[in-house]
């Protein structure tokens, strides 16, 4: 009996120790991993869809061409939606509930928007629409979305800092607004 339950008990502890996240952890995937939506409802994502980064088309002539703005949003969304189930897979608990918690609103508040909003503005940058009706369609989202997101964005902000604190996690803040041109 004692030489089954010692390899058991080993076992368990290994289970156990690798399936336990640190506080690091929960920090970058509760926090830092928001920093990707920075921009979200903004002029950075209407930056993103008036210049769209470039793909490689053919391997041979290493040949590059404009992503789709599909593209970009569709992988914009992928992100959102991996980072968002890596949130979701935490274990909440009382030191982690308030950081968890505004991370998850903000995941459940921006990913129906990439998938509505940002998704058809993105067909009417593909489809070669009017400028008017794209710009009324960014406006259209900034004028909804902005400041909510600013809310959201900015709780889990302080809450993750709270809990970086609390758990001697060394954070810097930088200031995201542009430089001011003297």
């Amino acid at each position: 009996m004692t030489k089954i339950f010692i390899p058991m008990l080993f076992t368990s502890l290994a289970f156990f120790s690798c399936s336990s996240n640190t506080a690091q952890e929960y920090f970058s995937r509760a926090v830092l991993n928001c920093n990707l939506l920075y921009g979200f409802a903004g002029y950075e994502l209407k930056r993103d869809l008036d210049s769209p980064s470039q793909k490689q088309v053919d391997e041979k002539t290493m040949a590059t061409a404009p992503m789709t703005r599909a593209e970009v949003v569709n992988n914009k969304l992928e992100n959102v939606e991996n980072n968002f189930e890596k949130v979701k897979a935490l274990k909440v608990t009382d030191d982690t509930k308030e950081m968890l918690n505004a991370s998850t609103a903000l995941y459940e508040f921006v990913l129906p928007v990439y998938k509505n909003e940002y998704k058809e503005l993105a067909a009417l940058y593909d489809n070669g629409e009017p400028i008017e009706k794209i710009e009324a369609a960014e406006k259209n989202i900034t004028d909804k979305y902005e400041a909510r997101f600013s809310q959201l964005y900015e709780a889990v902000q302080l809450a993750g800092k709270n809990y970086a604190l609390k758990n001697g996690i060394s954070i810097r803040e930088v200031d995201p607004s542009p430089p001011k041109i003297k």
